[in-house]
């Protein structure tokens, strides 16, 4: 990939550039903030991309790499619905997923040494879906587990801390064993199925987990570890935990661009419709865009949706799904007015501590359905 040395490059006529004036004005004061070193964007409205560009560099070195519309990030939980959610979707359009199974009779080599009561093996995969199966948010269990059997295990025997169904925890071990279950319902590595049965089919060919060596380069940097990996991160899984997964799992992994999430986006909406040849049911989208109990969730299946101060700012309908990133990143879409915004950002770079991209998002959102 050749990049180009300019910090800014927008696509699409120059008449809806000028007419996203005020979200671009967001996006460059947010770099200039230091809220994080440059960003793509992406707006779907109907069966048009309105607008598509990149702002900024890699790092925030002067002579960083410019990112362009097609860079490559670290779109780290965005995988709980680009990946791990549609594989759940499709599975269950199939008839090979059933929402009401519990865990423990799809994973029963990892269920021993704890009382059913007090672990996640009774825990039903719509439990995990919704991030209401009573699992801790998130767990550093990198720290005691450098092997994928003996994390897994660990995830599996964390103790509930609320019984099923009755409190809501975004939940990061949770996603971890819905990764595990749905292979065993897929009979094949979660991310060799995503690719087959996903990523194709829709052409989506920057969209993978574990970018090869020659390709890091040309994907922005993460974060300097200093504390765990003990050097900088590009190009590979930022989260610890999928690290130790060997760089795909259910709940981080994949690396994507905005012309794929767009792409992904544009099928989802397609779908909702009942347009022919989709991927996805009209009822399957429908039925995970749902949210769920306990009630005043915001959570869908797998899928989150606007609630008060959400990242998707205030115009995004109540049949809106979508997801963040905890590298910056973040897809809405809008099922009700068919419009999609995609945002990715390496706000950890250089290191976590940043935290401005929780004005940014609902800004930029804000300024994007008020130029629509």
């Amino acid at each position: 990939m050749e990049f180009s040395r300019q910090s800014e490059s927008a696509s699409v006529d120059a008449g809806n550039t000028e007419r996203f004036a005020p979200a671009l004005r967001v996006l460059r004061d947010a770099i200039a903030a230091r809220a994080f070193p440059g960003c793509v964007f992406g707006v779907l409205a109907g069966e048009s991309v309105v607008l598509q560009g990149g702002l900024g560099r890699f790092t925030y070195d002067a002579d960083s790499p410019a990112v362009t519309a097609e860079t490559v990030y670290d779109i780290a939980s965005v995988t709980k619905v680009a990946a791990t959610t549609a594989a759940a979707m499709l599975l269950h359009q199939r008839g090979l997923l059933d929402l009401e199974i519990p865990l423990g009779e799809l994973l029963p080599g990892f269920v021993i040494g704890r009382p059913a009561r007090t672990s996640a093996r009774h825990v039903r995969l719509h439990h995990l879906l919704a991030h209401s199966s009573g699992l801790p948010g998130y767990v550093e269990l990198f720290r005691a587990h450098q092997a994928p059997m003996g994390l897994l295990r660990a995830c599996l025997e964390l103790p509930i801390e609320a019984d099923p169904g009755t409190r809501v925890e975004y939940s990061d071990p949770g996603f971890i064993l819905l990764g595990k279950a749905l292979e065993v319902l897929a009979h094949e590595p979660l991310a060799q199925w995503v690719h087959h049965q996903i990523l194709a089919p829709l052409g989506l060919k920057a969209t993978g987990y574990c970018p090869r060596p020659a390709q890091r380069a040309s994907i922005p940097p993460t974060e300097n570890d200093r504390w765990f990996r003990h050097r900088v991160i590009q190009g590979e899984v930022q989260d610890e935990n999928a690290s130790v997964l060997h760089g795909a799992a259910g709940h981080a992994g994949l690396f994507s661009n905005v012309p794929d999430l767009l792409r992904f986006a544009r099928e989802i909406l397609a779908s909702a419709h009942g347009e022919p040849g989709t991927l996805f049911a009209r009822e399957t989208v429908e039925r995970f865009a749902q949210r769920q109990l306990p009630k005043g969730s915001s959570r869908a299946l797998g899928w989150d949706t606007p609630s008060e101060n959400s990242s998707s700012g205030k115009h995004f309908s109540s049949r809106s799904i979508g997801h963040l990133g905890y590298s910056g990143c973040s897809l809405w879409i809008d099922l009700e007015a068919s419009v999609a915004i995609v945002l990715l950002t390496n706000r950890t770079w250089p290191d976590r501590k940043s935290q401005r991209i929780r004005e940014v998002r609902p800004a930029f959102h804000n300024a994007v359905r008020e130029a629509l």
